[in-house]
């Protein structure tokens, strides 16, 4: 089982994969914020993405670069990485 992800490590890998600053207590007491309201495009994400599949060492759901909010990536992400589904 892994540990949950975070919105301060999300906040890390927005940083280090997107070169977004964004402060994690910002963004846990806005989770409906979109991505965009934080300046990551779907290109960004798609790179987070990656550094978390290699992370891992599995697949996340395809649709997973689609989330829209943090709270939304970070549902799918734990919920992939809980139940291995």
């Amino acid at each position: 089982m892994n540990d949950p992800l975070t919105y301060q490590e999300l906040a890390a890998l927005m940083k280090k994969g997107a070169g977004v600053s964004v402060d994690p207590q910002e963004m846990e007491s806005r989770p409906a914020s979109g991505f965009d309201e934080y300046g990551l495009d779907s290109l960004g994400l798609l790179g987070i993405v990656g550094v978390l599949e290699n992370r891992h060492g599995r697949p996340l759901p395809a649709d997973a670069d689609r989330c829209k909010t943090p709270r939304e990536f970070l549902d799918l992400v734990n919920h992939t990485l809980m139940t291995g589904a």
